[in-house]
């Protein structure tokens, strides 16, 4: 009898990168110093004291912000595409003018969830738009049925993260696909449908908004939904007391020619979002080469952020200089910058890297109910992430945070849910609540889910933070 070939082995991820990649300086990366992380989350552009001229914030000495690594930037990564991207300060945040960055009132303080939207009989079609296609790397086996993420849970981790703000479910009776009038006449006049995907109609209780759509580029989706469109749409069905609105949708988007696919966007001015969960979607992650075994947090492991720069290179990861521990420097994100999973600076980190290693692998076995939470947690994350731009928050360079800019659905998975210091900031000043209570909100949620790895190990982090404010 031929023996069975023996399951791979699962790395431990012992040593953790604080700092960027090799990558990063190849890419023209250098972030910000040490004194401008220590500051930018002050109210002022030069918090100093008198006496001694020293950052009130210095990050050398804040034990709390040597717990948050600098951004990964691997290769392909948003920003070793764009290294030079801007800084956005909790000063700049606030010196921002009305229209750029909208304030929480008394009568506008509501986020509202909607969708998806429901599909009526006249674009019955649009059904088979919703599930991916089988992908040559998939004829071998056969795709489980994965439950998608249900509203209540989104709102659920909406309203944690966003705590102190309410958050609400738009009304699902208000919100429907239909057929767009122009297609309807011309069928009911022909009798004959267009052989081409039409424009369809999203229909509120104020108006039908014509949504363009066209036939998928790569042909994982059947049909693709045109993205300006539904943001218009979104901005059409904002109810007056709210502050912000998510719309989420199962169909694949596009927003230009180019594009081979999007998965969200937010008009911050407008306070509107779009997000999509097509392409979150479990099972499309050998076909995207989605990690599930280096996801966050696991993207911090030294191991394999060596790997991925080497294979980038070509280099002989097998070579003793490469595999050579270096010391650590006084900045935390020097390029010097590792720790072992239960040092001291390294403990949040490597609490959640502990969790998130000791629940099942879902690269093995895996159940349907396991995906359902894998797809979870990436439309959470990034539902928060797109509602932070209609904050005013732009994308983050200061750490790894979950307002960092994303350039691919392979870097999502490796992206951060928390917020940085830096954005936690604006966050506690638009929501009034403190970064604690909106920790405690968010370990409920996640204590709720602790099956799910993102979450329970999002849940690991944040308690190391509570239990260090209790000491």
């Amino acid at each position: 009898m031929p023996s069975r070939a023996a399951a791979p082995a699962r790395c431990n991820h012992a040593v953790l990168r604080f700092s960027p990649s090799a990558h990063a300086a190849e890419a023209g990366f250098s972030g910000p110093t040490a004194r401008q992380r220590a500051t930018a989350a002050t109210a002022s552009a030069e918090a100093t004291t008198k006496a001694s001229g020293k950052r009130k914030r210095d990050v050398e000495s804040n034990a709390k912000a040597e717990a948050y690594p600098a951004p990964l930037i691997l290769p392909g990564d948003d920003l070793a595409l764009d290294p030079t991207y801007p800084t956005q300060s909790f000063w700049q945040w606030l010196r921002m003018k009305p229209g750029e960055r909208n304030e929480v009132t008394s009568k506008r303080r509501t986020i509202y969830v909607a969708g998806p939207p429901d599909i009526t009989d006249e674009v019955a079609f649009m059904r088979t738009w919703n599930t991916p296609s089988p992908s040559s790397k998939g004829k071998t086996k056969k795709d489980l049925a994965v439950p998608p993420p249900q509203m209540p849970d989104v709102v659920n981790y909406v309203e944690a993260f966003y705590h102190g703000l309410p958050v609400k479910i738009f009304p699902a009776s208000d919100l429907s696909f239909t057929a767009w009038e122009s297609q309807r006449s011309m069928a009911s006049k022909t009798g004959v449908r267009s052989t081409k995907t039409p424009s369809i109609g999203l229909r509120t209780s104020k108006e039908v908004v014509r949504i363009r759509t066209r036939p998928s580029r790569d042909h994982v989706y059947k049909a693709q939904l045109n993205l300006d469109d539904l943001l218009d749409g979104a901005i059409a069905m904002l109810p007056k007391d709210a502050y912000a609105l998510l719309l989420l949708v199962e169909q694949d988007l596009f927003e230009d020619e180019e594009d081979e696919f999007v998965c969200g966007l937010a008009y911050g001015g407008s306070r509107v979002a779009v997000v999509s969960m097509a392409r979150y979607h479990p099972n499309l992650d050998e076909q995207q080469n989605v990690e599930r075994e280096h996801a966050w947090p696991a993207s911090h492991c030294d191991e394999y952020v060596r790997a991925c720069c080497e294979a980038e290179n070509g280099a002989d990861s097998s070579s003793p200089a490469k595999r050579k521990k270096t010391k650590m420097s006084k900045d935390p994100f020097s390029t010097a910058s590792l720790f072992e999973a239960d040092s001291v600076t390294g403990l949040a980190l490597g609490a959640a890297v502990s969790v998130h290693a000791a629940l099942p692998t879902l690269s093995l076995s895996i159940s349907a109910a396991a995906l359902s939470g894998l797809w979870l947690g990436r439309v959470c994350r990034t539902a928060s992430h797109e509602l932070g731009h209609c904050f005013g928050i732009d994308h983050c360079v200061y750490y790894a945070c979950n307002m960092q800019g994303s350039a691919s659905i392979v870097e999502d998975a490796r992206q951060a849910p928390y917020l940085c210091p830096v954005d936690s900031a604006k966050v506690e000043k638009a929501t009034g609540a403190s970064a604690e209570e909106r920790n405690r909100a968010l370990v409920r949620f996640c204590d709720d889910h602790k099956d799910v790895h993102l979450f329970a190990a999002l849940g690991a982090w944040l308690r190391g933070f509570l239990e260090g404010d209790e000491d």
